[in-house]
């Protein structure tokens, strides 16, 4: 499904510089999907904090101004480095399926899949992790309490932030949906319809919500008043939550994969993150292969094959770590690499075969921010509520909007998601397990610099990230790594999904005479936030994705 693109916000040119504009040294830089979480970060960065306590702060900003995208009900993962150490980890802050939550919870009797149950109402949601990760982050990384951390959030929540049209694209998106739960009506709709340019959302519960964290950490969100309001408002609409499911959620430390190419050291998400193995998977491939020595459109068709390759392996093995075995290691092993790229042709595509089924997509309206501080402790963050507004569902009295999580899940395998993508048994719904993600946030170092970058955009993430990497190969900045045009393969269904002017027309025709099926999109896709910092001088860089309405700063 071709989600429509964003629209530039109105006061964007007022307050902040132009994204991709390079900077000397100073206190650190952000780059983040929307400017008024840059701008809060970048606060947090010269009121003392550090990198994870702006991280803090600006995934608690774009809870309250990208409704849409991410939120205190979805979850995410945190990419970190701390710069005294060198330790680095992944939090993983995904959602968890309810205990309740059994492997033919979307089917009906016939054994079919009901249309649209994984994906609206308060059925359709995991049990958030955001909260608990940015109470972690505070606790063990941060060096601000998340009273301060916390404090702009709170206080657009409470007075809110101007509607503008990529809000309204995304409310009209979801106008059924919003307007069938009551609580959601009032915080994000105009008595029913969509809020005219310019409107101010105000989100009252919200905030307290926010503060009830901010004073007493996790638990001010798992237990207590508010655990209580969550479980009771989603029992009430049809949900399955119980007090346990929020009593017994936990933040998991991970250790990132990591891979090489050419020279360039990859650090990247790790399972319940299909990310990281993926992109390393393709790297290896693509190694195999003296790419300077190809045509541009031999190129682009062997890129379209090592993703084919890579995806199909992510449908077939990958899922929660704590449920499922995975071969991980071989997967980013560059011999078993070159295994996969053997029965490449140059003059002809790999027909992609139903056996095993395809690949399970994270939301389109997923976001992402990149990190940096003065010390060089960095952050990727890539966060979600899976599809625009989630589940649409607010509990009342919360102001927390629900994610649709559970539609990442394989509802039954072979059957397609709300994306028309398909999933594994690896990846079936169990209780307490996590969903398959394709959420990728990166760390890129070489001998120059290192880069930290991430992007929402469905199965389509991983294959921009190696975009991004393969523009940071080639010798260009963070500029390029954000808008170079984008083409995408992941196995099923059998197609390259092109942006507007990824692909001429000639190229078309060719990719088309090698057997390889296309699929325009009548809109561009992703929103792409990379910073950059060089080696001996610190300078710093960033992008934010021209796509977008986002800004890069760097001060």
């Amino acid at each position: 499904m071709t989600r429509p693109r964003p629209f530039p916000w109105l006061f964007l040119l007022l307050l902040f510089l132009l994204p991709g504009l390079p900077a000397a040294q100073g206190q650190g830089a952000i780059a983040s999907a929307h400017p008024l979480a840059t701008e809060a970060g970048l606060d947090i960065l010269s009121g003392g904090g550090n990198a994870f306590d702006a991280a803090v702060t600006v995934a608690a900003v774009l809870a309250v101004v990208e409704p849409y995208s991410s939120g205190m009900g979805g979850g995410g993962f945190w990419l970190l480095h701390r710069a005294s150490d060198g330790y680095e980890v992944m939090l993983d802050g995904r959602e968890r399926a309810p205990l309740a939550a059994h492997r033919d919870l979307y089917l009906d009797d016939s054994g079919e899949v009901v249309p649209g149950l994984s994906v609206n109402g308060p059925l359709s949601a995991g049990i958030p992790g955001q909260p608990a990760a940015l109470a972690h982050l505070a606790a063990r990384y941060g060096r601000l309490p998340l009273a301060q951390t916390l404090a702009p959030a709170i206080r657009l929540a409470r007075e809110g932030f101007p509607v503008d049209a990529h809000y309204r694209r995304m409310a009209e998106w979801r106008l059924e949906q919003l307007r069938r739960w009551p609580a959601a009506s009032a915080q994000f709709l105009a008595a029913g319809e969509v809020p005219l340019p310019g409107a101010i959302i105000k989100q009252p519960d919200l905030a307290e919500t926010l503060e009830r964290l901010a004073e007493q950490g996790r638990d001010g969100f798992y237990r207590g008043t508010l655990a209580e309001r969550l479980v009771a408002g989603v029992q009430a609409a049809g949900g399955i939550w119980k007090a346990q499911d929020l009593a017994d959620y936990q933040v998991v430390e991970r250790k990132p994969v990591r891979g090489e190419y050419r020279g360039m050291k990859i650090t990247s998400a790790a399972p319940p993150s299909s990310g990281g193995i993926v992109l390393i998977s393709m790297l290896n491939q693509l190694a195999r292969f003296d790419l300077e020595s190809y045509s541009p459109l031999q190129r682009k068709h062997l890129l379209v094959e090592v993703m084919r390759r890579a995806y199909r392996d992510r449908a077939e093995y990958l899922g929660d770590p704590d449920f499922v075995d995975m071969p991980v290691v071989r997967l980013i092993d560059p011999d078993y690499a070159a295994g996969l790229v053997r029965d490449i042709q140059l003059d002809a595509a790999t027909p992609s075969r139903h056996t095993p089924a395809g690949e399970h997509g994270e939301g389109q309206d997923t976001t992402h921010y990149s990190i940096i501080d003065a010390e060089g402790n960095r952050v990727s963050a890539t966060l979600s509520i899976n599809y625009p507004f989630g589940s649409c569902f607010v509990a009342p009295g919360t102001g927390v909007l629900l994610n649709d999580e559970m539609d990442d899940f394989s509802a039954r395998p072979g059957t397609p998601n709300v994306y028309g993508l398909v999933g594994g048994e690896a990846n079936a719904i169990a209780p307490g397990k996590r969903m398959l993600s394709s959420m990728t946030p990166t760390f890129v170092e070489t001998g120059r610099g290192v880069a930290v970058l991430g992007t929402p955009g469905g199965s389509r993430i991983i294959s921009m990230l190696l975009h991004g990497v393969l523009a940071m190969a080639e010798g260009e900045g963070p500029g390029e790594w954000v808008g170079r045009p984008r083409y995408h393969h992941q196995y099923l269904p059998d197609a390259i999904q092109f942006e507007p002017g990824a692909l001429s027309a000639g190229e078309q025709q060719q990719l088309q005479a090698l057997g390889h099926r296309l699929e325009p999109l009548d809109s561009t896709y992703g929103n792409m936030q990379a910073l950059y910092r060089e080696r001996g001088t610190g300078r710093l860089s960033g992008a934010s994705d021209p796509r977008g309405m986002g800004s890069a700063r760097v001060e």
